[in-house]
């Protein structure tokens, strides 16, 4: 029988089936951060247990700790020290490979999973993050888990899960200049809604996404949760292979070989089934940004915000309370708002090729007056290799404040925010009520669209700063 990528992946990591529809799968990696995996990694040395495998487990500091130049252990966040202070401990204890603070390896979990060579096509991770399925962008089995989930996962190597249906999702054509991964995962969305991907393994794939970075595939990947699959994940390419080739952790010498040979092997084969298949076409999709308070609520730059007189009785009810919290009004055009803040950064959008695009759009010119504007690169190694480009000089020329590498706000817990009231462009994946904070008006756009922003101080595409 003809195997599509996702079946072969699981297969290879299957150890027996339950007569309740479940499975218990082999886990290669489990990542953790301070947030959520410290609750994990303590509970199973208070209940007597040990990692299984301390050398295919890694923790980072990403969401506690502040982005603030000459940061150390203290946090904004209430009780936040005590994250960072229990994650130390705990990994030291367990013997586990730690990215602390001040580690140049140290970054957000699923930007530092890539760029260190820790997720690999054809393995399974897992990490207590719903934004794991960004590892798919390698052709990674990756999914987020609960805490619960986690402790089993690190004392057993092993996770009883249901096998989802499975969706592909075609991308065919070649997208307009300006047109990137964010946009697309936005576009899509966008048309089938957040609940699209509900109960599916979504595998990515048409000429638009052969065609894509993988860094670029990392994003889109990163917000198939947000359309509510499992995860979702992109065949490995020659484009894969040169991108993981002298990774830290990446095999090497004879088992890259070996590697290698297995990866080509990882594709859909032409006769695999498939429970649904979406096709766009990418002739369509247009720079996107959201209106309201969840990534479904997208429209292009050149589209008007959605009536809820013309829409359902629910969905107008959705709209309208959208459009109360936004401020906005229903009919007028999202291009020309006018912004308090923008953001860069993210497991979305963080890498050194999202700041590249931004720091083109910069580069020689000043941020509006008014507009707060903070890049925060996605790990230290970003940092530090943007750093060694100047990339940090336009931020900062423009106006931008240059911090360390975190999740900063991407959310907020209780420490920094934008402000009650304060419209933000972000190149984050999540526009929820109070998401950056109290009050604070989210629209999720590509790094491009934020540095334009930025620029004008009001939503615009980027030819036109």
């Amino acid at each position: 029988m003809s195997a599509s990528l996702f079946d072969k992946i699981w297969d290879a990591h299957l150890i027996r089936q339950f007569d309740d529809g479940s499975s218990l799968l082999y886990l290669d990696r489990v990542f953790f951060h301070e947030r959520t995996g410290s609750i994990a990694l303590a509970s199973i040395h208070e209940d007597g247990h040990q990692v299984a495998n301390p050398a295919h487990v890694f923790a980072t500091m990403d969401h506690i700790l502040d982005t603030f130049p000459g940061r150390d252990d203290h946090t904004q966040i209430p009780n936040g020290q005590q994250f960072i202070l229990t994650t130390r401990k705990q990994a030291h204890l367990a013997g586990v490979t730690l990215f602390d603070i001040n580690d140049p390896r140290q970054g957000i979990s699923h930007v530092v999973s890539p760029e260190q060579g820790i997720a690999l096509p054809g393995c399974t991770l897992v990490c207590p993050d719903s934004h794991t399925c960004t590892l798919g962008g390698l052709g990674t089995l990756a999914w987020g888990i609960g805490s619960s989930d986690c402790e089993h996962a690190l004392a057993t190597e092993t996770l009883r899960v249901k096998k989802p249906r499975q969706m592909r999702v075609v991308f065919d054509g070649t997208p307009a200049a300006g047109v990137s991964a964010k946009d697309m995962i936005l576009h899509l969305i966008s048309r089938y809604g957040t609940s699209g991907g509900s109960g599916y393994m979504i595998e990515f794939t048409g000429s638009a996404i052969a065609a894509l970075p993988v860094e670029a595939r990392l994003t889109l990947c990163n917000m198939a949760v947000e359309f509510s699959a499992f995860s979702g994940i992109i065949a490995p390419d020659d484009a894969t292979i040169s991108y993981l080739k002298d990774k830290l952790y990446s095999p090497k010498e004879a088992r890259w070989e070996e590697a290698m040979a297995y990866w080509k092997t990882l594709y859909t084969e032409p006769a695999a089934r498939f429970d649904k298949e979406i096709t766009i076409n990418c002739r369509k999709i247009h720079p996107t940004v959201t209106w309201g308070t969840s990534p479904q609520h997208a429209i292009t730059l050149h589209e008007r915000i959605p009536d809820p007189a013309h829409c359902t009785e629910a969905e107008g009810r959705a709209i309208k309370r959208a459009l109360d919290y936004m401020g906005l009004k229903a009919g007028a055009s999202i291009r020309g708002t006018p912004i308090d803040a923008a953001f860069i950064g993210s497991c979305t959008n963080s890498r050194l090729s999202d700041l590249r695009v931004a720091a083109s759009i910069l580069k020689g010119r000043k941020v509006a007056a008014g507009v707060k504007a903070i890049c925060v690169p996605g790990s230290s190694q970003v940092k530090q290799l943007a750093e060694a480009e100047g990339l940090d000089s336009i931020f900062l020329d423009a106006g931008f404040e240059w911090r360390e590498s975190g999740c900063s706000m991407c959310f907020y817990a209780g420490g920094e925010s934008f402000g009650e009231g304060q419209r933000v462009i972000t190149s984050t994946n999540r526009n929820f009520e109070n998401r950056q904070g109290k009050g604070t008006r989210s629209h999720l756009a590509s790094p491009a669209i934020v540095a334009a922003s930025a620029l004008s101080g009001y939503i615009t595409d980027i030819a036109e700063p």
